[in-house]
Parts: structure tokens; sequence; C-alpha cells
């Protein structure tokens, strides 16, 4: 089969509409463009119109993320921090964008997360049980300090 070739404006189109559905970070788009047989003067017309018209926004994109994977699928700072990385988004940037999650919250779904996994754990004694229930929590991207100010 073999790809139809699409004119500028058409790509440009394609493009808008990929951060439309979806706030998309630089790296993202970046990768989407290899799709198309672009010349480097037309990927960066393209990135830069895209950023003037707010299509693409690297804060908004940064904001959402961390809203996102910590609301909806409960992940710690440094799990979000490690993924966000992958996606070239600065260290500055993350940072700035941390305070999206209330610390408040943060602490009440360690606490949420370590009772549900805990109360699972069967045959093990408490001290087996609190270090499976760190542990886990650990890989889910928490910070050992806001573990243990919910585990004692």
């Amino acid at each position: 089969m073999e790809k139809k070739s699409l004119t500028f404006a058409e790509i440009k189109l394609k493009l808008v509409n990929y951060c439309v559905y979806q706030d998309r970070c630089h790296a993202e788009v970046e990768q989407k463009m290899k799709e198309f047989l672009l010349i480097d003067e037309a990927k960066e017309e393209i990135m830069l119109y895209l950023m003037k018209e707010n299509y693409l926004n690297e804060e908004r994109f940064t904001r959402s993320y961390i809203r996102g994977k910590f609301y909806i699928k409960h992940w710690g700072k440094t799990k979000i921090k490690m993924h966000l990385k992958q996606k070239q988004i600065t260290d500055k940037l993350i940072s700035k964008c941390f305070d999206e999650i209330y610390e408040d919250d943060y602490l009440k779904i360690i606490h949420k997360l370590y009772e549900n996994y805990e109360s699972k754990l069967k045959g093990l004694n408490d001290y087996q049980k609190k270090q499976k229930t760190i542990k886990y929590l650990i890989s889910r991207g928490f910070e050992y300090d806001f573990i243990l100010q919910v585990s004692d």
C-alpha cells in the first residue's frame, strides 16, 4: 500500500488535530512529524505555528500530565518526573508544575494506597506487611519520607 502524499497544509492540519485531541509535548509532536517526509524548515514552521496558536504548550502539557498521572493513575512524584524527563521536559518546568498536586491530597492518596495494599496481604507478620507495602509504594513513585509519614 503506497502512502498518499499530503500537502504542507494537510500535514499542518493533521498536527493541529493531533494537538487538539490531547495536550502534547514537543517531543511527541516531533516524533509524530517523522511520519511525514518534511524538510527541517517545514518542521520548524509547523512547530512555531503550533506554539504561536497555543496548540502546543509545554507548561500546559506538563500540568495536565501531572494531574492525570497523580489524580487518576495515582503515581507518585518520582515516577511522574521520570516519565516527563523521558519526554524531554526540563527539571525546572517539572518542579514549577508540581504545584498541581496538593500536599494533603498527596498524603491522602499514599495513605489510601497503603491501607488498600496492606489489607490484601495475607499470611505475613506486621513487619513483613509493612516492608512489602513500602516497597509497593516506592515502585509507584512515592518518596520514602512521605510513605513513612503514613505508615506509622
